[in-house]
């Protein structure tokens, strides 16, 4: 694969040796420089001086960077899907579309990809930060000589902010003791609004953090999406308000269309009946369109169903309804999220700003989504229960699909439909459905061939590099004092202007989970790795991707030495970027805390949300939970400690003068118990028990009022494995409740002076490390 220099290739060996002389008058880091001043014994006879400030050249353009999540190549309609995107057509239809564009297959590993311009495990994120292993290719630390795009831009004399989805700070971070830099303020953003940890959240109860802060909800019943567009416009707004001249840097990373899928009826209800014909008619009908438009070649044929997909037809009419409502709030979830995109895309164009930026969009960040199930999921996914089972009570909560109620993702019929005319989905690094992703470039002023299809192959690490050299940036040598590495994508700019020009990234390797492949020169090996399987028993393919770009034809067999070549060149390839070890899930990994092997943690009201996942609760099943009170004379109610909400969590609080704990697993099943007798007036200690069984998975909670049990119950199930989209906090519960019994915040009415999480080796559920 053929490497962008640290400088974009246009700039001389001159200005290399100025940008080396100069770095230092440029870099975020700038110690006191020598004045220039001339002193005099009064103002009048002094020659002020003042440093100057980084700033960008006169009409620089700015800069925005969409990406969306988890939608495949076949879903939206400037791209032959069936699902209307009037703002991305619009920018695709004014802008280039890219056809052979390519992410790492899952989440987080395509964003520090994306914002670094280095491969993801040269980026050390191989997987996700809750996943982190003690090596380079894994445990979730960017380095810092890896810059992102915000501190290059920053470098370069532009305002950054990022808004949105963020899942690449180590979970150690993730605490309001921080540190903070590797938190979107600590990588070169000037402002960050959005939720830091997790790959999805709840769209109509999302926690908000801005910049390092959790921040009260404000939600009012609006959308996530809406929100976020709020505060994009306000951002941008403000910025040219008080500096008109500066350029700026958006980074917009949405939650849709990420599981849960949620959205007003409205726009759900716009697709009523439009899939009723089912996942095969969509493939077809898409892939029409796809060579109708000249998304792919004329000849593309349709791959098999993928294992597992039954045929529309065979389904009973319960089930097709069931699947086309699915598919329905998947659509009118896209279609949404696109309207508000829209927004900030028409903010731009009233401020006069839309012909001076260039906008890359990124149409997902994987394959469309496998996690839905053969059945779908309306709420929490029970892996100890069948597909009938589930597909019995997603019936019965049909009309919950969309709405606050539901986490809602669609079935995985749909995910392969929308994938057309790739294969398999995403995770699958092995496969084009699992990584390639339209992409789209708007450039008003760069742009001659406005509408055109670019072929070139393409991967997220190449974004970086390519909006570096069309906006006549460069990247330092050093940046906040550290000597940076080479950015490992190569730019497109090449290919803007020239519909014919040659691939200049010619190599590049994909592993996810084990699943890995191999591309060069048009060709292509790859191997979908079966979780628990020895690595090296997995079998592998060979395609050749100039004459069969969708994977039909294997040619393991009739070609072994091009498979043998392309083979030793992955192997090549991991040691170079730090693929090793290969991980497939089994056994589980959870990346160290903040509180990692503590067996007691305090904590005290006043504190900010705890994110669920970087929680001291996170992977523990057995706890004590003791809350240090006073009630006053008149009693006291609220909540003293709650973790998650609605959809699964638990909650120790006072209600009617009595101790109560509900242990919500978020499918319905809820273990609740409360004390017998009436609390004390005065200082109390208040306490739960939660313990398991030798399995560790039922067990047994006991409720305490000053050290004598009051009530107990036992419970079949638990939820420690679930990590919620909501936190832990002190003294209240927000956005949803755990318990039925209240209305959130339900904030305690008396003095919590501490509580206390205390977790006994012999009762804990640890992860294998």
């Amino acid at each position: 694969m053929k490497k962008t220099p640290l400088l974009i290739t246009k700039f001389s060996l001159a200005a290399l040796a100025l940008l080396a002389t100069t770095a230092s008058t440029r870099a975020q880091y700038t110690p006191v420089q020598p004045s220039k001043a001339t002193i005099g014994k009064t103002v009048a006879e002094t020659q002020q001086w003042w440093p100057e400030r980084k700033k960008a050249p006169q009409g620089a353009p700015n800069v925005v960077w969409i990406l969306l999540d988890d939608i495949g190549f076949g879903a939206i309609s400037s791209f032959g899907g069936l699902i209307q995107t009037p703002t991305l057509d619009s920018l695709a239809y004014n802008g280039l579309r890219y056809t052979n564009f390519h992410t790492t297959s899952i989440c987080a590993p395509t964003r520090a990809a994306l914002l670094t311009g280095r491969n993801h495990h040269s980026a050390h994120m191989g997987l996700f930060p809750e996943n982190a292993v003690g090596t380079p290719g894994y445990d979730a630390q960017i380095p810092f000589e890896k810059a992102t795009i915000a501190e290059i831009l920053k470098e370069n004399g532009y305002n950054t902010f990022a808004l949105g989805k963020w899942h690449i700070t180590p979970l150690a971070d993730l605490t309001p003791a921080g540190p903070f830099n590797r938190w979107p303020t600590g990588r070169g953003f000037d402002h960050f609004f959005g939720f830091p940890s997790r790959g999805s959240t709840d769209q109509w109860h999302t926690e908000f953090w801005e910049d390092t802060r959790r921040i009260k909800d404000q939600q009012n019943g609006k959308h996530f999406n809406q929100v976020l567009a709020d505060k994009a416009i306000e951002y941008v707004s403000e910025q040219k308000s008080a500096a008109p001249d500066k350029p700026f840097f958006l980074y917009l990373a949405t939650g849709a269309g990420h599981a849960p899928h949620q959205v007003a009826k409205e726009w759900s209800d716009k697709y009523k009946g439009k899939f009723d014909a089912g996942w095969d008619a969509y493939r077809e009908q898409t892939l029409a369109n796809q060579i109708r438009l000249g998304v792919v070649p004329k000849n593309t044929v349709l791959p098999p169903r993928n294992p597992g997909i039954k045929a529309w037809n065979t389904l009973s009419e319960p089930e097709k309804k069931l699947y086309a409502r699915f598919m329905e709030v998947y659509a009118g979830f896209l279609s949404y999220t696109d309207h508000e995109i829209g927004r900030v895309v028409n903010h731009l164009k009233q401020i006069g700003q839309l012909d001076n930026t260039l906008i890359f969009v990124s149409v997902g960040d994987n394959g469309a989504s496998k996690e839905g199930t053969f059945v779908g999921t309306v709420n929490n996914f029970d892996p100890e229960i069948s597909d009938e089972e589930h597909l019995k009570k997603n019936l019965k909560e049909i009309d919950l699909i969309g709405t606050e109620f539901a986490k809602a993702n669609y079935p995985l019929g749909w995910a392969a439909a929308t994938n057309v005319p790739f294969r398999q989905w995403k995770t699958d690094a092995n496969s084009e459905g699992g990584t390639r992703n339209p992409l789209i470039v708007f450039y008003p002023k760069g742009i001659k061939e406005k509408g055109a299809f670019r072929t070139q192959y393409g991967h997220v690490i190449d974004i970086l590099p390519t909006t570096v050299e069309l906006i006549n940036a460069q990247i330092p040598q050093t940046i906040n004092g550290y000597k940076q590495d080479a950015v490992e994508g190569t730019s497109l700019a090449y290919s803007i202007n020239d519909a014919n020009a040659s691939n200049r990234h010619t190599q590049q390797y994909y592993e996810i989970l084990g699943t890995r492949s191999i591309y060069k020169d048009g060709w292509k090996a790859g191997t979908l790795h079966v979780k628990k399987q020895p690595f090296d028993q997995d079998k592998w393919e060979l395609f050749n991707m100039n004459e069969d770009f969708n994977e039909l034809h294997d040619l393991a067999a009739s070609n072994p030495e091009k498979l043998k070549e392309l083979r030793e060149l992955f192997e090549s390839e991991a040691v170079k970027y730090n693929i090793y070890p290969l991980k497939d899930g089994t056994p589980p990994t959870v990346g160290p805390s903040a509180y990692k092997n503590l067996n007691q943690v305090v904590l005290y009201p006043g504190i900010q949300t705890l994110i669920d996942i970087a929680s001291p609760l996170a992977g523990k099943q057995a706890f004590t939970i003791t809350a240090d009170v006073m009630i006053p004379a008149n009693g006291a109610e609220g909540v003293l400690l709650s973790r998650g909400g609605r959809a699964g969590g638990l909650t120790l609080f006072v209600q009617d003068k009595k101790l109560q704990f509900v242990y919500n697993l978020g499918d319905g099943t809820k273990y609740a118990v409360w004390s017998k007798g009436v609390l004390p007036v005065g200082k109390a200690l208040l306490r739960v028990d939660v313990h398991f069984d030798a399995q560790k998975k039922a067990g047994q909670i006991d409720l305490y009022v000053n050290g004598t049990q009051e009530a107990k119950t036992t419970f079949e199930r638990s939820i420690a494995s679930i990590y919620s989209h909501e936190g832990v906090n002190v003294g209240f519960d927000d956005l949803t409740p755990v318990s039925d019994s209240y209305k959130v915040p339900f904030a305690f009415t008396g003095k919590i002076n501490k509580v206390t999480l205390d977790f006994e080796p012999s009762q804990q559920s640890y992860l294998k490390k």
